[in-house]
């Protein structure tokens, strides 16, 4: 992968005809950029080099970064065409054509007032070439006395976004906890291409909705094996997580390349705007092993559905390290906001009594905590927890924050001895 890496210079120096002073920063496109009008177009137009697929000229291309301060900066771009080509690139209320030939030239854009820290964005559209694409563009150069933030490394994961996650705070007085209670409404417009709202997380596995793309949407349970790999395939017969029953449609089968275990799916066009509601039962089993199984139940469907059962071996507890998360598994639509809103936690212990959970801890993965990725939120409003990631919004959540959600008091009523 091609690094990049910024200077810091005590004179002035002259880039593209523009003499300034201070940082000079190279944002790689590989990492910071995405087409933003259409996402049946997105695909193959920006690479591990940059964007050098850019061929349909209905396509908008959007660079962002963000700017920590107020002040002037002064942007370049890095480009080349394979024949002759022009292309409009705009940034805050300039716009400009510009010409681009055979070889790769730096290209002033212009010095810019930024009014405010937060992000900006450079967009690009294609007017007219001889060849195949319109340019390849591996940088934007930037320079000022700001400290910038964007995805330096990891551009997968960076174009992604930060995951973001509600860690739960278990009261004191419960035993060992036997079953976990939860519910997700996802607001209308936040059902984004490539979301997976996790309701139940668990030390062992995870289990939600996704949104996996304009036409299906899935309900997903997975458990990690104990055995530490990210191809199933290596995986000991042993160490192999076991399905006892599943629900009606319901897919399984083994997972990889994030650890590795058993998945089990259904195919469910769950809706924006509408509760679901997720239970979770975690319990030692024979031979030092643990069951775990999930339960959905959707209000279109009116009760309570089996999902799937998966015997863990070489485990013996019940459930531990609560949690939900909020990620984008689908780079392509990494730009895009969406919001879940968590709400009527409660957990029931051994001893047959429920516990609500009120309190959580906010916390986000690699790409916020190396500053990759600042677009991340989480709290509590209306008296639900929420989740926000991607979109590049500017008023980030301080990692480790604690909230609480005010109480109601009332448990789920649920018959554990009719559940399927």
């Amino acid at each position: 992968m091609k690094q990049f890496y910024f200077l810091t210079f005590s004179i002035l120096v002259c880039l593209g005809g523009i003499p300034v002073s201070g940082q000079f920063i190279s944002v790689p496109t590989a990492g910071n950029s995405w087409v933003v009008n259409d996402l049946s177009k997105a695909s193959g137009v920006i690479s591990q080099s940059g964007i050098t697929g850019w061929k349909d000229s209905s396509v908008r291309i959007r660079t962002w970064f963000r700017v920590e301060q107020a002040g002037t900066i002064n942007i370049s771009m890095r480009a080349k065409a394979e024949g002759k080509s022009e292309i409009q690139v705009s940034f805050l209320n300039s716009v400009k054509k510009i010409q681009l030939r055979k070889g790769l030239d730096t290209i002033s854009l212009g010095s810019f007032n930024i009014e405010k820290a937060g992000y900006q964005f450079i967009e690009m559209r294609g007017i007219s070439k001889t060849s195949s694409t319109y340019a390849e563009v591996p940088e934007f150069i930037v320079t000022g006395s700001s400290p910038l933030n964007f995805v330096r490394d990891d551009f997968y994961f960076g174009r992604r976004g930060p995951s973001v996650h509600l860690r739960y705070d278990i009261p004191a007085g419960a035993s060992d906890i036997e079953w976990f209670y939860n519910e997700i409404t996802v607001p209308e417009g936040n059902d984004v291409p490539g979301s997976y709202f996790m309701a139940n997380g668990f030390a062992d596995g995870y289990f939600g909705i996704q949104v996996n793309s304009e036409t299906e949407r899935r309900i997903l349970f997975s458990v990690w094996s104990p055995y530490k790999t990210d191809n199933p395939g290596e995986i000991p017969e042993e160490y192999k997580i076991k399905l006892l029953k599943k629900g009606p449609d319901v897919i399984t089968k083994e997972f990889g390349n994030e650890g590795a275990g058993g998945q089990s799916y259904r195919k469910f066009f769950w809706k924006a705007g509408n509760t679901y509601r997720f239970l979770l039962k975690g319990t030692p089993a024979e031979s030092n092993s643990t069951d775990y199984t999930a339960w959905f139940y959707a209000p279109e469907v009116g009760e309570w559905q089996l999902i799937a059962s998966f015997r863990r071996p070489k485990t013996n507890n019940y459930l531990k390290n609560l949690y939900s998360f909020l990620e984008n598994f689908i780079p392509e639509t990494g730009y895009i906001m969406r919001k879940g809103n968590y709400s009527n936690q409660w957990v029931c212990d051994t001893n047959g009594k429920w516990y609500e959970l009120t309190g959580v801890k906010f916390t986000a993965d690699a790409t916020a905590r190396k500053n990759s990725r600042l677009d991340y939120s989480g709290g509590m409003e209306n008296g639900m927890f929420f989740l926000r990631n991607c979109g590049f919004f500017d008023d980030t959540t301080p990692m480790n924050s604690a909230f609480s959600r005010p109480a109601n008091g009332i448990p789920p009523r649920i018959n554990k001895e009719v559940l399927k």
